[in-house]
């Protein structure tokens, strides 16, 4: 599967996986750029994937002004998961609205009660999960496949954009048209929870804004290393 791929365009690799698994390939977007490269590839071209998203409810204003430019300009949707309330009422009150920034532990917890779980449920009952990983985001996602087996959540991963240069996605967004989140002309890069994102300095590493007050954790656990 793997040589079958690398062998075709982004549009012709989603389409072989959209006909190889019917109804049972999903694709995540946070709407950062890379995933706006394959919205953009599956929506223009009526591909049968299902795209879904996960509202933390700490996202930043641009990144909901964002969402609905998309839906307004492929006139298409997609499914938004949102944290269970019981759980994130629990949490707020025995660790306060900001632990994150007080120990890893904390943020780790925050990330699985407004991510983690969203992702399981999303995922759940499907055969193929599409992502906008690129291999040189972090040391992390540098050893990732374009298609690999996700043990943790038993899924196939399809990573179409993982050889792609940050040059390379940014002239297809360009010479598309494609709708970005207006914060990356402010030096994000990497687009999170607003209260554990920052811009960045030129010549930082591009997960650099992301939980900048640790000193190594750059993944929430949605990419965990195998």
């Amino acid at each position: 599967m793997i040589e079958e791929l690398e062998n075709l365009n982004l549009v012709a690799s989603l389409r072989l996986v959209s006909e190889k698994y019917p109804n049972k390939v999903v694709f995540s977007t946070s709407f950062g750029q890379e995933d706006q490269v394959i919205t953009d590839a599956i929506f223009k071209n009526g591909l049968a994937i299902q795209v879904f998203t996960l509202d933390t409810g700490r996202l930043f204003p641009e990144t909901y002004e964002l969402m609905d430019k998309t839906k307004a300009r492929y006139k298409a949707t997609f499914k938004t998961y949102f944290p269970d309330t019981e759980k994130v009422e629990q949490f707020v009150e025995s660790k306060g609205f900001n632990s994150f920034y007080e120990s890893v532990e904390n943020r780790k917890a925050c990330c699985g009660i407004r991510k983690i779980v969203g992702l399981k449920r999303a995922l759940k009952g499907n055969e193929v999960w599409i992502t906008g990983l690129r291999a040189e985001q972090s040391d992390n996602r540098s050893s990732m496949s374009i298609w690999e087996y996700d043990g943790g959540n038993q899924i196939f991963k399809f990573n179409p954009l993982v050889n792609w240069s940050f040059e390379q996605m940014e002239t297809y967004l360009k010479d598309n048209n494609v709708p970005q989140n207006s914060l990356h002309k402010k030096g994000f890069v990497s687009i999170g929870c607003q209260p554990c994102t920052r811009a960045i300095e030129p010549g930082e590493h591009p997960r650099a804004g992301r939980w900048w007050w640790e000193e190594s954790q750059k993944e929430c656990g949605l990419h965990a290393a195998k």
